[in-house]
């Protein structure tokens, strides 16, 4: 597999955020693409904490293609680029396209796949939940490196990278699972 630079990888997720932006919510109000923006930046920010260096080789393509996808808008039951996404719409799709896996819609049967990993021994490529709803398991997103993961976070929100140790996530971690690309899900 070819070697990527970081500036690669930002080049690509800036044409996909430019793309996507478009095709995702083209009447959005000024007040909303503003705050959509900042997000986007402190999104941008964390980007630059990544070491893609120490990116398992199983992952890269995963990381690579969710990477690509910052921006996208979240929509409940979301489950493509050009509707919007969902937490596990978006690792779904992720997954079935860097992957060719097909995993379940829903952050709690998703969490039933693959095998278990202490927060401790997460690599970039792993699955991590939260519970976000009051329910174990309500939330997914796919972990980076560098305690920072890219999910599809909530109405009004966008697909974009955050991180693990800010408060909210900390108290609201449930567990992490590590997904073969050779398991197949339906």
């Amino acid at each position: 597999m070819p070697k990527f630079s970081h500036a690669s990888y930002l080049v690509c997720i800036l044409l996909a955020v430019t793309s996507s932006a478009c095709v995702a919510n083209p009447a959005a109000p000024a007040k909303t693409d503003l705050a959509f923006e900042r997000q986007l930046q402190l999104s941008q920010a964390n980007i630059h904490d990544i070491d893609e260096a120490s990116w398992p080789e199983r992952a890269r393509e995963v990381l690579v293609n969710a990477l690509s996808l910052t921006g996208v808008r979240y929509k409940y039951g979301g489950k493509s680029p050009e509707s919007g996404f969902d937490c596990s719409g978006f690792v779904r799709y992720v997954y079935q396209q860097a992957g060719n896996l097909t995993l379940p819609h829903g952050a709690r049967a998703i969490s039933q796949l693959g095998k278990t990993i202490p927060k401790s021994e997460l690599e970039p490529g792993d699955l991590v939940f939260f519970n976000t709803l009051k329910s174990t398991f309500s939330h997914v997103g796919i972990y980076l490196g560098n305690n920072r993961f890219i999910h599809s976070p909530s109405s009004g929100g966008g697909v974009r990278v955050e991180d693990m140790q800010d408060n909210y996530w900390q108290k609201r971690f449930n567990g992490a699972q590590r997904i073969e690309t050779s398991t197949k899900a339906n």
